[in-house]
């Protein structure tokens, strides 16, 4: 257990480092933020900024030399990054669970493996690969990257497509790796928020149900309207996938839900997760405070949830809502310090305490 004092490092600087500062201040340690940009939203709540591209040594030895233990915001990071701090300082999530999570063939494969249910899917590394992708799967389905997506990016939905159609496609994402697919009629989205320790012992926070717009999450809101043995379901889901990558730290796994009751899982995400922060009002312990808990080796905290709440996404498109949520009661505004404004980047989100949690 790192006493308070110890010292976090973070690797990158966005909404979801700084909130992890924030909550690791609270707790009595220190941080150090590892990321490109001078101007970062974390760097206004951090000890320290390494002001440094990912793969440069020198400043990751620096990184390494100053900090106790190490985490991340994001997945979308050199493998290679993590190793290297891996070999002499304590990573969390390690690096074994982030090659897993950041590539989706990685990903439903390692799924497929523990027996977990996923929309199906095939491999496409070129054009006769997808034709026959297509041709498994149906005429509808949708085409992703295998790296780098996120907030509903890389992706296309391929319609009966012709031949031209999908050499436009591939032509798009550059030759990149893909997978392909099977587009679900799901009746409703919830994740699993949940957190294990390097002892194997775990808590969950209730099932947030989730709404999009344009592939970018716009609400979570809790109780969710789903069954309570689906999102026990669910939880067993994650209790599998966090034992099998002998998980540390937070993890989010995004279900679909079908009309049937069955769960799809449809992505891991390896850190905290916006589909989570509403835990920072309804619950005990947060899950930045649960996270910075279980990598510095404390006690996990209560997931306990005292009330209903809803949680919206801020957006440079609809920050013009910030006035009239600022007149409300119960609701908190959480902004990022971002300098930029841009219409679907994140730029806060608000929490509405919508009354008593009714846990009988």
């Amino acid at each position: 257990m790192l006493p308070p004092g110890s010292i976090i490092g973070l690797i990158g600087g966005g909404q979801l480092a700084r909130m992890l500062a924030i909550a690791a201040a609270e707790l009595g340690f220190r941080t150090v933020i590892f990321c490109p940009e001078s101007d970062c939203p974390a760097a206004q709540t951090a000890n320290k900024h390494i002001v440094s591209s990912y793969d440069d040594t020198s400043a990751l030895d620096e990184l390494i030399a100053q900090c106790d233990v190490v985490s991340y915001e994001f997945e979308n990071l050199s493998l290679e990054t993590i190793q290297y701090i891996e070999k002499d300082k304590p990573v969390y999530p390690s690096s074994n669970a982030l090659e897993i999570a950041q590539d989706r063939l990685f990903e439903k494969q390692f799924l497929r493996d523990q027996g977990i249910n996923t929309a199906s899917w095939h491999a496409v590394d070129d054009f006769s690969s997808l034709i026959s992708a297509l041709d498994a799967l149906g005429k509808r389905a949708l085409l992703k990257t295998r790296r780098f997506g996120y907030d509903g990016k890389n992706q296309l939905k391929l319609d009966r497509p012709d031949e031209q159609t999908c050499q436009e496609a591939l032509k798009t994402f550059q030759g990149q790796p893909c997978i392909l697919e099977e587009i679900v009629p799901f009746l409703s989205e919830i994740s699993v928020l949940s957190a294990r320790t390097k002892e194997g012992t775990h808590i969950f926070y209730d099932c947030p149900e989730n709404q999009h717009q344009n592939g970018i999450l716009h609400k979570s809101f809790v109780p969710s309207h789903i069954p309570l043995e689906v999102q026990k379901a669910a939880q067993d889901i994650s209790v599998t996938v966090m034992n099998a990558l002998h998980y540390v730290g937070v993890l989010c796994i995004e279900f679909f839900v079908l009309t049937d009751g069955r769960l799809l899982v449809n992505e891991l995400a390896p850190r905290v997760h916006n589909s989570g922060h509403w835990t920072q009002k309804a619950c005990i312990t947060s899950q930045f405070e649960q996270h910075i808990r279980a990598i510095c080796g404390l006690p996990l905290g209560s997931p306990y949830r005292h009330s209903d709440c809803q949680m919206t996404n801020l957006l440079g498109s609809n920050l013009n809502t910030l006035k009239y949520f600022l007149t409300q009661e119960r609701t908190s505004i959480h902004l990022y310090g971002k300098s930029t404004v841009q219409p679907y980047r994140k730029m806060g989100h608000v929490i509405q305490l919508t009354g008593p949690a009714n846990k009988s």
